[in-house]
């Protein structure tokens, strides 16, 4: 089948033709999903690498099961969110007391110097208070605020009911304001 043709297809097609054998399938699933699970660890670990192999896990977690894929159970976006957060908070409970070695380069998007490090100093800010929140809580506030999920899908993705999502999510956002109150000011905020 050529790749056009996949790109068409939803990622539960694609997902049972990998199962079926075939690798363009894999392909395009990669070409999707991979991303989607890089990002998710990056934001929940904060170190590239560890976000690296861990995406690759979560990929090859879904090849082991796409044979016993059952269609119409889940979204294979949903498990895919759902594993990845899973072995992040797995490597997080094994790494706890081990403080971040240094704060993620954040991708140059073509501004100032100035505007650059501000963003930097920004993103490296969220990222160390993002890990000083419970697991739960940053999964939560990741998946909703940075990855943009709603609450039914981070529900079903957690395995939680939408009112834990919530307050999760409300608990997480007041606990990321208290622990980035006193940098307002230093952050660029101070004069909004």
């Amino acid at each position: 089948m050529a790749f056009d043709a996949q790109s068409e297809l939803s990622d539960e097609a694609l997902l049972v033709l990998y199962g079926n054998g075939d690798g363009a399938a894999a392909r395009a699933l990669v070409a999707r999903l991979g991303p989607v699970a890089f990002r998710v660890a990056f934001r929940m670990l904060g170190d590239r690498t560890e976000a690296e192999d861990l995406a690759q896990e979560a990929m090859l977690r879904l090849w082991k099961i796409a044979p016993e894929w059952r269609t119409g159970e889940a979204k294979v976006s949903t498990w895919i969110y759902r594993v990845t957060t899973n072995l992040a908070t797995d490597r997080l409970r094994r790494r706890r007391g081990v403080g971040l070695d240094e704060a993620p380069e954040v991708a140059d998007g073509a501004a100032s110097a100035l505007e650059g490090l501000i963003a930097h100093d920004r993103a490296a800010a969220l990222e160390m208070a993002l890990a000083q929140l419970p697991a739960r809580q940053r999964q939560a506030v990741v998946l909703r605020h940075l990855e943009g999920l709603s609450n039914p899908e981070i529900a079903e993705a957690m395995e939680i009911g939408v009112e834990a999502v919530e307050s999760l999510t409300a608990r997480g956002k007041r606990a990321l304001a208290a622990l980035l109150a006193e940098r307002r000011e230093e952050l660029g905020y101070g004069h909004d």
